[in-house]
């Protein structure tokens, strides 16, 4: 069994059907979910201890907005 892909989808995040992210663009807010989770992995990367995985997980939701937009 491989490991979790802890940037891409995590466990925690793919409980049901679909993924939390997924539920909430859903909904109509992805683009301010997108720039929150962002900016949000951005600015606590240097603290945690695990810089690298935070800065991969702020590009997910960069590029995932990107998408969103036609880019």
């Amino acid at each position: 069994m491989s490991a979790p892909d802890m940037i891409n989808h995590p466990p925690h995040y793919c409980t049901g059907r679909f993924e939390s992210v997924e539920v909430i663009e859903d909904q109509g807010h992805g683009r301010g979910f997108c720039y929150g989770n962002a900016m949000k992995y951005l600015h606590r990367a240097p603290h945690k201890g695990r810089e690298v995985e935070d800065l991969k997980k702020a590009r997910w939701y960069v590029e995932r907005l990107i998408s969103q937009l036609g880019g």
